[in-house]
């Protein structure tokens, strides 16, 4: 300690140390001191040297810094220190030095090399950043250093975590790569990053977003780890919490940590629109009536903000994507809120120029979008369309470039594959629409076409051609349209006067442009290659004109300067396109004709040279990257996107066309004649195919139908005869039963008793009651006859149904019609399997015949294969007509089989109800019976108790045995008369 206050402290005696020298002595206490106190003063000696006496301090106390971070973690303070001395080490910002006058150390004046530049210049500063460079490659040799920082991350200690975040930071601003590669396969190690946005101290958390901005630098493998870590939800927290568009520079940082993650990352876009990111995104655009002073942070965040839409529907990304989010956009109010800034008052320019390019995108390709877009009407007296309003900016040279280019950016965007769109744009410029009493957009097309500023002319000309692009209906279409040049003279053509105004020399065209005259031909000659391209009719229309055929030819022979050369290039393309799509329907300017000029006045390899003069040009290639057009100046506004597609397309054809002779040009007819005939005949026969295919798969249905059908009608065949089985079973036991009832009743039988004498005023009274019952008792006897022989009746008729049903010949019957409905769905199953063989089978000849139908490369069908074909399909067609022959006959045998199983299904009911009406029958039978039986009983007992008081009163009384002896005694004795 005595020695390090001598060496910082105070004065000393003799010649001062060197700072080299201080600082090996400070290196020297730091490595060997074994108090930590010692340590600890060394190392923050050691950070307030470090700027000053940043290469000695690096070069020397690299090591012993690190050393500390591994071996003192216990003291947080120690470890502040060394943190930030290694960040004054590596970083190569210029920043101030913190306010630390409580512990600072100020080091004496020492003699020898230093800093102290006041203004560093150039050298000094790469010199500095070399350096920051070089102690970066120190500390990252080992990757345990980085994971050492990484677990440093896990200490909450202020004076720890955050010189810990600055120092991965400058990390990775030095050596992104080598740093993303060792936190990428470090364990937790992007978690651990991504816990910096939950800390509550505003300071780390400010500085883990720019740390994570510069580790998410291009590095898509980290952009979806920090994705998945919940990142968009955190960021998107934090925007709401600092105030969206109207935050601070928080707001900024997350904005574009988030555009890092989203940009070229269709997994993480994919996330992002997955998980209902883009509704939250709406707030963000909610301005007020009153956007008069704008903050610059605020211009900045909502800046971010939109290119974070333009972002997830870029036209870069896949098609797929692109529209799922447009859709989510339209869906969740975006688009309709980007509308209203588009419309508002008071925007500052540049978010409104971005606001125009980012609906442009959001409506690119989308048809709902372009519809709604189309729909907007401008705040204004009376309302416009938005698309005319915007028209009108871009046709006024008052307006910045910027914001022209913007709109004539989104004006392609509506277009893009909107045939709808294309037809009213180009409805407004028709006789039977025009409107005098407002502006149309075809009116404001028309107007900057010919207008004197040559940038108005160039956006109108390819404002024009996106109207038509891909579009043959609009482009012939357009040919009606017609302009009053002048009072007095008839109208001309749209056509016309385009081509009037190239053909008419320079003094018209310096006229119109006002010396600008390359970037208006430019523009025209654009427009009249995509309203001629793959349309005959204005091919035609185009060379009716006498005088542009030989204003062409002039263009290209002639040896122009090097701005003239795209105009010569541009006039080769519009003659070659009059060359291959021509119809031959002028006599004079046929495809052969045009051919011979071209060799004569100008020479086919001066013409191809020519045109080849287009690609070569330098912008061509920068319009040919991305269809929004941005250039750094108006003079470099000379290709559209979509037009570098059309000269890719035709270059290759019209060369060849150019040099193919009559002959060759005859035989290419000839064969494309064939070869049309060949694929209509082919075309014919795919269609056949096709419907035999649909016939037999409609086939195929009904034998599947007709399959289930058949195992529906044997399950039900199987119920019912196990219902049949259970009645017959019911009615044995009935039987049975009625059998044992009816013997127990024959058994039973009356008892005698004997009377003693009863009065004999009773006995009349008895013997006159007496013989009522026997009355009585004879007429329920003949009535229990009758009953008797209507059971014996019901027991012959139940005998002989029982034997119908059971055996005998209807058993037998009904057995063998059964036995015929197995065998016929039996008949009805192979004749089903032998259909699928038989369609399994026509599919192979099918798809022998198909691939026999397919023309082969050359294009060329002999007559034997069209023989064969038309064999084989004649083949075809039989089958499937003996194929629906069988149908129809499996289908009248399953009509049969129904009517079977319903007639059985009668016969069941039939039995059932015959069964259900005997068992009913029997138990009348049985209650009367039992009725009876008791009437007979009480009248024994009435018949025995007078029997017992007539005996009592003394009279005779015969019992029943006894009279029926008389009864047989005295009907011998009337036989014996009667002999007698």
């Amino acid at each position: 300690m005595n020695f390090f206050r001598g060496v910082i402290g105070g004065q000393a005696a003799g010649p001062q140390p060197s700072g080299a020298e201080t600082i090996q002595k400070l290196c020297d206490r730091v490595a060997s001191s074994t108090l930590l106190e010692d340590r600890r003063d060394a190392v923050r000696a050691l950070k307030s040297l470090s700027k000053k006496y940043r290469m000695e301090v690096g070069t020397q106390a690299m090591d012993h810094l690190i050393n500390i971070l591994q071996t003192d973690r216990s003291d947080s303070e120690i470890l502040g220190y060394a943190l930030d001395t290694l960040y004054n080490l590596i970083c190569n910002d210029e920043e101030e030095e913190q306010d630390e006058s409580e512990d600072a150390v100020t080091p004496i004046p020492v003699a020898g090399k230093h800093k102290n530049v006041s203004m560093p210049d150039e050298n000094a500063q790469k010199q500095a950043d070399d350096l920051g460079a070089q102690f970066t490659d120190t500390f990252i040799q080992d990757p345990e250093h980085v994971t050492l920082l990484l677990a440093l991350l896990e200490e909450f200690d202020f004076h720890v975590r955050w010189p810990a975040v600055k120092l991965l930071t400058a990390l990775l601003k030095n050596q992104c790569v080598q740093v993303q590669g060792v936190i990428l396969v470090s364990p937790m190690g992007v978690s651990r990053l991504m816990d910096l946005l939950a800390d509550s101290r505003e300071v780390i958390r400010n500085d883990g977003l720019l740390l994570l901005q510069q580790l998410t630098k291009s590095n898509a493998a980290i952009q979806k780890i920090v994705a998945f870590e919940n990142a968009f939800e955190r960021l998107l927290d934090i925007i709401t919490e600092e105030g969206s568009s109207d935050g601070g520079i928080v707001v900024e940082d997350c904005l574009l940590l988030l555009l890092n993650l989203l940009k070229n990352n269709s997994s993480n876009q994919n996330f992002f629109k997955e998980g209902s990111y883009i509704q939250r995104m709406k707030p963000w655009f909610e301005v007020g009536d009153d956007n008069s002073g704008w903050s610059a942070q605020k211009v900045t965040n909502l800046h971010l903000m939109l290119q974070l839409v333009r972002v997830m529907v870029s036209p870069v990304n896949s098609p797929g994507a692109t529209a799922s989010c447009q859709k989510s956009m339209y869906q969740c109010g975006l688009l309709q809120q980007l509308c209203t800034i588009l419309m508002a008052t008071g925007v500052p320019a540049d978010i409104l120029t971005e606001t125009i390019n980012t609906v442009s995108e959001v409506i690119r390709g989308s048809q709902v979008n372009q519809d709604y877009f189309a729909s907007v009407n401008a705040p204004s007296n009376p309302p416009r369309p938005a698309i005319v309003v915007l028209l009108m900016s871009m046709v006024n040279e008052r307006q910045p470039f910027v914001l022209r280019c913007a709109v004539l950016y989104c004006f392609q965007c509506f277009l893009y594959k909107n045939q709808k769109g294309q037809g009213e744009i180009v409805a407004t410029l028709l006789p039977s629409t025009i409107d005098a009493n407002s502006i149309s957009a075809g009116q404001l097309l028309c107007g900057g076409l010919f207008s004197a500023d040559s940038l108005s002319n160039w956006c109108a000309a390819v404002a024009l051609a996106h109207s038509l692009q891909d579009n043959l209906t609009q482009k012939e279409q357009l040919l009606r349209v017609q302009l009053a040049t002048s009072l007095g003279k008839p109208p001309v053509s749209l056509l016309q006067q385009c081509t009037n105004i190239l053909s008419q020399g320079d003094k018209i065209i310096r006229r119109v442009s006002k010396g600008s005259k390359v970037q208006t031909r430019v523009g025209l000659l654009m427009l009249l290659c995509t309203w001629i391209s793959n349309c005959p009719i204005a091919v035609t229309h185009f060379l009716h004109n006498q005088e542009n055929v030989p204003f062409l030819t002039a263009q290209i022979s002639e040896n122009l300067g090097e701005d003239e050369r795209l105009v010569q290039g541009l006039c080769a393309l519009l003659l070659g396109i009059c060359i291959y799509y021509n119809d031959n329907s002028l006599e004079n300017n046929t495809k052969e004709k045009l051919k011979q000029l071209i060799e004569k006045r100008i020479g086919k390899e001066n013409f191809v040279e020519k045109l080849g003069f287009i690609t070569k040009h330098e912008l061509y290639s920068r319009a040919a990257q991305k269809p929004q057009p941005v250039f750094p100046s108006p003079e470099q506004m000379l290709f559209d996107h979509e037009f570098t597609k059309l000269v890719k397309e035709l270059e290759g054809m019209i060369t060849k066309a150019v040099h193919k002779s009559s002959e060759e040009e005859k035989k290419e007819e000839e064969v494309k004649k064939t070869l049309e005939q060949h694929d209509n005949i082919v075309t014919q026969y795919k269609e056949l195919i096709r419907e035999q295919d649909a016939q037999i798969q409609e086939l195929k249905e009904q034998v599947a139908s007709m399959s289930s059908q058949n195992e529906q009608m044997h399950t039900t065949v199987t119920q019912q005869l196990s219902q049949i089985q259970q009645h017959k079973d019911q009615y044995n036991i009935l039987k049975l039963k009625l059998g044992k009832e009816n013997q127990s009743q024959s058994n039973s039988q009356g008892d005698g008793s004997q009377m003693n004498g009863l009065q004999t005023e009773e006995i009349t009274q008895l013997r006159e009651e007496l013989e009522e019952l026997r009355r009585q008792h004879a007429l329920l006897q003949t009535q229990l006859g009758d009953k008797d022989a209507l059971i014996n009746t019901l027991r012959s008729e139940a005998s002989q149904t029982a034997e119908g049903s059971t055996g005998g010949s209807d058993n037998t019957e009904l057995l063998k019609e059964l036995e015929a409905l197995r065998s016929q769905v039996q008949s009805q199953s192979a004749e089903i399997n032998q259909m699928k063989t038989e369609r399994q089978e026509l599919l192979r000849r099918a798809e022998a015949g198909s691939s026999a139908a397919v023309p082969g490369s050359d294009g060329s069908l002999d007559a034997a294969k069209i023989a064969e074909l038309e064999s084989r399909l004649a083949a075809q067609t039989t089958e499937t007509e003996r194929l629906k022959e069988e149908g129809k006959s499996s289908s009248q045998s399953r009509a049969e089989l129904e009517q079977q199983l319903a007639s059985a299904t009668s016969t069941v009911a039939i039995l059932q109800t015959e069964k259900a009406k005997l068992q009913t029958e029997v138990q009348e039978s049985k209650k009367e019976q039992d009725d009876l039986l008791m009437l007979l009983a009480d009248q024994d007992q009435k018949i025995n108790s007078l029997k017992l008081r007539l005996k009592d009163l003394g009279e005779t009384v015969d019992d029943e045995d006894d009279l029926d002896a008389r009864d047989q005694t005295d009907d011998d004795e009337e036989d014996e008369e009667d002999e007698d």
